[in-house]
């Protein structure tokens, strides 16, 4: 029979180890979501603040250029760190080895499962678009397809205003204020939403009562 201290021990090792796995699968799964809602604030500082730069870098100088200067920047930082350590290591005549040797040797390949199964989530979402757009541009539902046009039209204004990059600029800075401004708002919020979505609603089944019926969700054989 096993001595009950024992046994005592394995199972707070065994619970050390789980509670270890638990904390570290909690924060492999840190998403896109917890960013953007700030729920730490170091992380989605970094992220906005980062991603905010390169914007305003593409704004202001060509994709090559960025990606150049970044690369360059990234070169200068290894090959410095490099020199020095190698001075280091020279004058204290110690035998460390390549201060990178521990990166090197991890396996940075992208395994052939890892690919495919994103290849056939990005081809699932890329034939559900196409579907859709089929749907719409072949007017299936005229008044999906004249909600469409709607925004298609309204988004001509927003092009002569805007270019892209300043889009993605603007759409960077909301992703990042808008989800913690809704958090502690959402009741008014969602209560003005709702008030918008049914006056577009009613607009739209007013529309649809005054087409004929033969054009009334028409839906392609």
């Amino acid at each position: 029979m096993a001595d009950p201290m024992t046994q005592s021990s394995q199972i707070s090792s065994s619970q050390g180890l789980n509670d270890g796995h638990s904390a570290s699968s909690k924060d492999s799964k840190f998403s896109v979501n917890d960013l953007v809602h700030w729920r730490d604030p170091k992380k989605s500082g970094v992220v906005f603040g980062v991603s905010l730069l390169l914007l305003l870098s593409l704004a202001a100088f060509s994709m090559i250029s960025v990606v150049s200067y970044l690369l360059l920047a990234l070169l200068c930082v290894t090959i410095s760190f490099r020199i020095y350590k190698s001075v280091i290591q020279a004058v204290q005549k110690s035998n460390e080895g390549h201060p990178f040797k521990a990166l090197m040797e991890k396996d940075v390949t992208v395994p052939p499962e890892t690919f495919r199964k994103h290849v056939d989530t990005c081809l699932t979402h890329v034939n559900r678009v196409l579907k859709q757009m089929s749907r719409l541009f072949l007017v299936e539902d005229l008044v999906d397809s004249l909600k469409l046009a709607v925004v298609m039209w309204l988004m001509t204004y927003v092009g002569a205003v805007f270019n892209g990059i300043t889009i993605l600029i603007l759409a960077d800075i909301l992703l990042f204020s808008v989800p913690p401004i809704y958090e502690k708002n959402k009741t008014q919020i969602d209560r003005y939403i709702d008030i918008a979505r049914t006056q577009v609603n009613t607009t739209f089944a007013k529309l649809q009562e005054k087409l004929p019926a033969s054009m009334k969700r028409c839906k392609a054989e």
